[in-house]
């Protein structure tokens, strides 16, 4: 019996240790620990609730736009506010392309290199590899000559010794089982990817200003729409969005899913990692009002136990529904065994674990800075593959049909799904399936523009004056990693508390009071290690979630000044 750790988990947003216990090669126990504290909910605490967005956007800056987002839903909730037509087609222009963005990335960049062995690239022939890229797609860079430079782009990189992080990776792993010709292909389109991500961001830039953390407004959206101006979203403007999502289409149409679909096949016999088996999506990217969830493009529910003939319906503001526990977490409740509705949830560091550097730590007791959400009492995944399962039991014809042509290319049955490949499978076909819907978000735009609405913003609340008292609101929304919630309370204009619990929270949970594990502890048991000084399949489940945590914390005066950073060397 041998105990792996790996701290930190590379190739993700923020700091992950995993610790996982190997016999017979095989893992029988995981710890997951998040290692870096987060706290945004207290710097929020007294401050404006119109600004709030622009604070809780900064816990992260991978998934850009969607904190802030889902802020401003809360405060809208909490006072009532209907956002214009515009605002609510930019919101999910915003998200759709975040979603396919995202999903590219961590494919790519971040993931990809579980699935591609770099080094093997070199051996390739470039005139098979062509041919292999050619059968796949019509993708135009796929001669032998493109390949060829691109492999001696990759020679000469090696042979600097300049790969950077991935100078240690596991390459010649057993695990890697795709053919040289495949490799090199992936490798060129890791290349190509880079690119293509900052051109698709533009679409950011536009409609909120910058990117990351684009600007937005509890209201509506700080776009002005004017055709004839050039300083601000004019004609010219609108037609730069949508050539950036005409490429965005090809890329993922040419480009992504058959790379996917073309990795999928030679690790089908690989279908380890599915988890627990209870899967939850609070639902989003409303294509009418937020409180129509019959307009939402990804339905709302729970599965449990991978039981699809049944989908639970849930309610983001019954206390008994969500609740955050934190008996092996190092934050402080009254009582401990006993989980908090997010509106009564509290954020009180209590660090008991041991001294770093630490060898080992002790799971029976608190061992991690993410707290335990549950519904209804049980550990749920989040994220893609949840909200496409969910989505499946639904019987959305559109994603149903996505999975269905998949897995019959693939000669797999539904329950591969159920796995760290149908986990990888799932977030390429949610990428197929909204930038599928980009297109129609900018054309409805553009009509209700010609039909001469050039609203964006809703301004009937904006002043405190015509606030209550004493209000609550939840905002919810569906980020590229999952089900994402945020839930303030305003006394007297001011927010007096504020949880966020986000998909990583919901992903790398500790193990709760009654022993049940999170997400990432469960989906790596039973994981083959083949060897355990290279536990590459234990860092392929873990990537396929695309793991999201805060990377650093800032502590502010309330007259927001910095009075410490934690930095992370």
């Amino acid at each position: 019996m041998t105990r792996i750790v790996i701290d930190p988990i590379t190739r993700i947003e923020g700091h992950l240790r995993i610790e996982a216990v190997v016999e017979g090669n095989r893992i029988i126990d995981a710890i997951s620990t998040g290692t870096v504290f987060r706290g945004i909910e207290k710097i929020v605490e007294n401050r404006d609730p119109r600004d709030v967005w622009a604070f809780v956007q900064r816990i992260c800056g991978v998934c850009t736009h969607i904190h802030a987002l889902t802020s401003i839903r809360a405060v809208e909730d909490a006072l009532d506010i209907r956002i214009p037509k515009n605002a609510n087609y930019i919101r999910n222009i915003m998200t759709a392309t975040q979603f396919v963005q995202d999903h590219v990335i961590h494919f790519y960049h971040l993931h990809g290199f579980d699935w591609i062995d770099v080094l093997s690239a070199l051996k390739a022939d470039p005139v098979q590899t062509s041919a292999l890229a050619r059968s796949i797609s019509n993708w135009p860079n796929s001669s032998d000559g493109y390949f060829r430079d691109v492999q001696k782009k990759v020679k000469t990189l090696v042979e600097s010794g300049q790969l950077g992080i991935f100078a240690n990776a596991y390459w010649g792993h057993p695990a890697y089982r795709l053919p040289t010709e495949a490799n090199l292909m992936g490798v060129a389109h890791y290349i190509e990817a880079l690119t293509w991500q900052k051109e698709v961001a533009k679409i950011h830039t536009i409609f909120g200003g910058k990117n990351p953390h684009p600007n937005y407004l509890v209201g509506g959206m700080a776009s002005t729409l004017n055709m004839d101006d050039n300083s601000v979203i004019n004609t010219e403007r609108l037609n730069l969005v949508k050539t950036k999502i005409d490429e965005a289409q090809v890329f993922v149409d040419q480009v992504l899913i058959p790379d996917i679909l073309a990795i999928a096949s030679f690790y089908k016999q690989d279908l380890y990692g599915g988890g627990g088996g209870n899967y939850l999506a609070y639902g989003g990217i409303p294509t009418g009002d937020i409180r129509e969830p019959e307009s939402f493009l990804f339905p709302s529910g729970v599965i449990l136990n991978r039981d699809l003939s049944k989908v639970h319906d849930i309610d983001l503001k019954d206390p008994k529904q969500i609740q955050e526990f934190v008996s092996h977490s190092w934050y402080r409740y009254d009582d401990p065994k006993v989980g908090l509705h997010p509106w009564q949830g509290k954020t009180e560091a209590a660090y008991d674990g041991p001294r770093p550097p630490y060898t080992n730590v002790d799971e029976k007791k608190g061992y991690s800075w993410i707290k335990e959400p549950r519904w209804q009492g049980q550990a749920m995944e989040v994220g893609p593959l949840a909200r496409f399962v969910i989505a499946y039991a639904r019987g959305n014809k559109e994603i149903k049909g996505l999975v269905d042509d998949a897995l019959h290319r693939l000669d797999l049955p539904l329950t591969a799904l159920f796995s760290t490949l149908g986990r990888t499978l799932a977030r390429a076909l949610e990428s197929k399936y909204l930038v599928n819907q980009l297109a129609g978000f900018y054309s409805n735009l553009v009509a209700n523009i010609k039909a001469g609405d050039s609203q964006t913003f809703n301004g009937e609340k904006w002043e405190p004056e015509k606030w209550p008292a004493q209000a609550q609101g939840v905002g919810f929304a569906e980020a590229p990693r999952g089900a994402l919630g945020h839930w303030v309370k305003i006394n007297n204009g001011k927010v007096s508390a504020y949880q966020a619990v986000v998909p990583t929270t919901w992903n790398a949970s500790p193990r709760d009071d009654s022993g049940q594990k999170g997400p990432y502890e469960s989906s790596l048991l039973d994981t083959p290690i083949v060897n355990e000084d290279q536990p590459l399949e234990l860092l392929r489940t873990i990537h396929s979630f695309d793991p999201c945590l805060a990377c650093a914390t800032h502590l502010l005066t309330p007259q927001g000044e910095e009075i410490l950073k934690v930095r992370v060397l």
